[in-house]
């Protein structure tokens, strides 16, 4: 009798289902726990990317909304000397896209618009320029809807009050970048003729 027992004791010893189906169950407990961890980190990296993507939507529509266009030609006047040496006054007009954001042409010194210069002897990184209002327009400083502006570039005093240090001929090509707070940059690209007129239409 006492035999049979420790028999039954041994064998029962040796049965280790039980415990073959606790490390199953660990083992599958532990493969949802990292699935399901696997699953957040792809689903927010999946939501954070979406996220950014419609940011960078918004700020291109933003961007795209509050941008200036140039309206008109390109004017340049010479000095007031015979025969005439240099360029002295550039104009262009410039108006709001339509369904743009108001931008704010508030001249130097409190410029929100920056205005940079280069042609073949120069670069004037931050120029001095003057705004004036054509047809209508309100109160402000804001270039609105239907509004047009005109920018005058003084060469003589482009450069913190003073003129370029090698003035602007015949022949030469300059470019201006009209660059508001916000939107895409307006660009002037254009030649001086071989000769100097009093006033010049800029092509």
């Amino acid at each position: 009798m006492f035999n049979k027992l420790m028999r039954a004791l041994r064998t029962g010893h040796r049965d280790e289902r039980g415990i073959t189906g606790l490390e199953t169950a660990i083992i599958l407990i532990a493969f949802v726990t990292v699935a399901a961890v696997f699953g957040y980190a792809v689903l927010s990296a999946g939501i954070f990317s979406a996220e950014k993507g419609k940011e960078t939507v918004y700020l291109g529509l933003q961007e795209a909304k509050s941008t200036m266009v140039i309206k008109g030609s390109v004017i340049a006047t010479s000095d007031n000397v015979v025969p005439a040496t240099k360029v002295v006054l550039l104009y262009f007009d410039v108006g709001n896209s339509v369904g743009g954001n108001a931008i704010d042409l508030n001249p130097p010194p409190n410029n929100r618009c920056i205005l940079s210069y280069v042609d073949d002897n120069q670069y004037v990184q931050d120029g001095q320029w003057t705004v004036s209002w054509i047809g209508h327009h309100n109160t402000n400083d804001l270039l609105e809807i239907g509004e047009t502006a005109e920018i005058v570039v003084n060469l003589d005093t482009i450069v913190a009050g003073a003129p370029l240090a090698t003035p602007l001929g015949i022949n030469q090509k300059f470019t201006i970048e009209f660059k508001p707070p916000s939107g895409a940059v307006v660009t002037v690209e254009r030649n001086i003729p071989a000769g100097l007129n009093p006033i010049m239409d800029l092509h």
